[in-house]
């Protein structure tokens, strides 16, 4: 009997015709997005079943609707712990799906949290500390070295990133977080920054099966808004980002190492893309992890690495499916 995968997601012109920003939306997945993907499955011989967001999941739950396996790209709309919501309704109804669990979930788009786990299991990532209100603004040090890095804690796509998030005095850093808290009403991260080459790094599997299948250098083109990955040059990739397969090199082979270690000590599942940066001294660290990572097939980065190592999309998504299935003690007959 052919199996059905249930889709999750969040798609930017559901909620824009909602009244949602642009930038409010940014994380979410453009309809060619769900098309590529179901697609994909349907080629693999699944039967598919668009759901929705999490509002319509919790409608089709209600109304008795099952399906063998979920697949979720659902980012949420509210709150640190938004990612977790359709893993957690998931899980109270006992079906399995694909990605990371509510803990973890929450946990990595938490930037401080994630880095703190990360830090417990003896892995490299720049000194931070977070501010979370107007009243913490007025100490007259850091307890960092400038420069330094500010973005909102709970925040994906670069957003709240721009050529002002690298700071070289208390001054500036506290009319930054003033900006940040206010807008994004959230706390601000506050890291050392990270003058080296950055990466990212593409994961799939579980546990002991995960495995590294490539990693990406991300080199901002000269006359960018930008010196760094913000989220105008996320949004306009095309025109200011060079994405090159990072070299055959030892520097590869440790952030290969380090991005693994990180995967695996934050308790990743089915896949997962990791953010290096280098420091001063030329040595990887960790910036953050993405247990969601886009799946547009042409303009993600996952795929765009998948690509690169001669991965296609169609296999891509199998081996995420594949895994998934394999943590649910179920097989992924067709």
């Amino acid at each position: 009997m052919t199996q059905t995968i249930g889709l999750t997601y969040d798609l930017r012109s559901d909620y824009l015709a909602e009244g949602y920003t642009e930038e409010q939306v940014a994380e979410f997945d453009m309809d060619d997005t769900v098309d590529a993907l179901e697609a994909a499955l349907r080629s693999l011989g699944y039967n598919t079943d668009r759901i929705g967001h999490a509002r319509a999941l919790c409608g089709r739950l209600v109304a008795g609707d099952r399906w063998d396996l979920v697949f979720n790209i659902a980012e949420g709309v509210n709150g640190r712990c938004r990612e977790a919501q359709v893993p957690a309704l998931l899980e109270l109804y006992g079906i399995p799906y694909t990605c990371s669990d509510p803990l973890v979930c929450a946990a990595t788009l938490d930037k401080a949290v994630a880095k703190r786990l990360v830090q417990a299991a003896g892995l490299h990532t720049p000194r931070f500390c977070v501010i979370g209100s107007q009243a913490e603004l007025e100490a007259d040090s850091l307890p960092l070295k400038l420069p330094v890095f500010a973005k909102p804690i709970a925040e994906g796509t670069g957003k709240g990133i721009d050529a002002a998030s690298r700071i070289e005095d208390i001054a500036t850093l506290r009319a930054a977080c003033r900006q940040l808290l206010a807008r994004y009403g959230q706390p601000v991260l506050i890291e050392e920054y990270l003058p080296g080459r950055e990466f990212t790094t593409a994961i799939v599997g579980t546990g002991a099966a995960a495995r590294v299948i490539g990693t990406m250098e991300i080199r901002i083109k000269d006359g960018a808004p930008a010196a760094d990955y913000s989220y105008v040059i996320k949004e306009q990739c095309d025109q200011f980002v060079d994405y090159l397969p990072a070299p055959d090199e030892p520097l590869r082979a440790d952030v290969d190492r380090l991005a693994l270690a990180a995967y695996r000590a934050l308790e990743c599942r089915d896949v997962g893309r990791v953010d290096i940066r280098c420091d001063r001294d030329g040595r990887p660290a960790f910036i953050e992890i993405n247990p969601l990572p886009g799946i547009h097939p042409h303009h993600s980065d996952l795929p765009m690495i998948a690509a690169q190592q001669g991965i296609g999309y169609v296999e891509l998504i199998g081996a995420i499916v594949g895994s998934a299935f394999q943590r649910a003690g179920g097989n992924n007959g067709r």
